[in-house]
C-alpha cells in the first residue's frame, strides 16, 4: 500500500455565493485542485478566486480544460479534430497559467474536463493530441489521466509526469471506464459507498465495477466533484478514511 496520495476535486465551477461557501469548505481537506478555464464553467474572476484561496491552503493548482461547451457543462461529446482540441488546450492553459501568475503560484498540472477526459481516455488519437499541447506549453506539468486510460499512455509517451487517477464519487464498468452520467447508477451519493470504494483503490488497488467485477486500479490521485452539494461532506469524510488507513495526502508536485 502506498504511503501518500493526492486527493484532488475539480473547482472554479460555480460562480453563485453558495458555490463559492462550498468550495471553499472543500479545501481545507484536499492536496490539489483542477480550476475550469472558462469554456465549461467559470470566469477571469472565478479563477483567479479559486486560486488565490487554494494558494492560501498550499494546494497544488492545475488547469481544468475543456470541450468548448458551456451550455452542456462540457460533459456533452462533441465531435473535435485533433488539431481543434491541441488549439483548446493550449488556449486554456495559457488563461490558467496567466491567473495562477497573477495569484503567485505557478501552474503545477492539467486535467481535461468531463467529455473531453472521457474521449482521450479511449482515443488515442485524441489523447495524443492533448499530450503534445501539455508538453509544447510546458513539459512540467503534471498530466491528470483515468488510470491506465488511453490518455495516460499518450502522456508518458510524451516524457510527462503522469498521475493516474481514479474517483471517489464515480462509479466503474468492468472494464476500467468511469460509468457514463446518463445511467442513474453513474454518481456514489453515499459517503458510506465513497470511503469504501476509497478504501479499496488505497488498499488493494481494487475498485468494484457496477457488474459486481473486480477492477484492478492502480491510482496516484483520488478525485471528488466539486459540483455537488455533499462535495464539502465527502472531501472531510474521505480525508478521514485516507488518514484512518495510514495515507499521508500530498500533492504530487511538476517536474521542475
Amino acid at each position: 500500500m502506498s504511503a501518500t496520495i493526492d486527493f484532488n476535486c475539480d473547482l472554479g465551477e460555480d460562480e453563485s455565493a453558495e458555490g463559492c461557501l462550498r468550495e471553499r469548505a472543500i479545501l481545507p481537506h484536499i492536496s490539489s485542485i483542477n480550476v475550469a478555464c472558462g469554456m465549461h464553467a467559470g470566469s477571469e474572476q472565478t479563477m483567479l478566486r479559486t486560486m488565490r484561496e487554494a494558494a492560501a491552503h498550499g494546494i497544488a493548482i492545475g488547469a481544468h480544460p475543456s470541450l468548448d461547451d458551456r451550455e452542456g457543462f462540457g460533459r456533452r461529446e462533441l465531435l473535435v479534430t485533433g488539431d481543434e482540441a491541441y488549439a483548446l488546450v493550449l488556449y486554456q492553459l495559457g488563461a490558467a497559467a496567466a491567473v495562477a501568475l497573477a495569484a503567485g503560484v505557478r501552474l503545477n498540472h492539467i486535467k481535461p474536463h468531463g467529455a473531453l477526459y472521457n474521449m482521450a481516455a479511449r482515443d488515442a488519437a485524441l489523447a495524443g493530441a492533448l499530450a503534445r499541447a501539455v508538453r509544447d506549453f510546458d513539459p512540467g506539468l503534471v498530466l491528470y489521466a483515468l488510470a491506465g486510460s488511453a490518455l495516460a499512455r499518450a502522456g508518458e509517451a510524451s516524457g510527462l509526469r503522469i498521475a493516474n487517477e481514479a474517483f471517489a464519487d464515480r462509479s466503474y464498468q468492468a472494464d476500467g471506464s468511469l460509468t457514463p452520467r446518463s445511467r442513474t447508477d453513474a454518481l456514489i451519493h453515499d459517503t458510506n459507498v465513497a470511503a469504501a470504494q476509497v478504501a479499496g483503490l488505497v488498499r488493494d488497488k481494487v475498485v468494484r465495477a457496477t457488474d459486481g467485477t473486480r477492477v484492478a486500479v492502480s491510482a496516484d490521485t483520488i478525485c471528488i466533484h466539486g459540483d455537488v452539494p455533499q462535495a464539502p461532506a465527502f472531501a472531510m469524510r474521505l480525508r478521514a478514511e485516507l488518514e484512518k488507513l495510514g495515507i499521508s495526502v500530498r500533492p504530487i508536485l511538476r517536474l521542475d
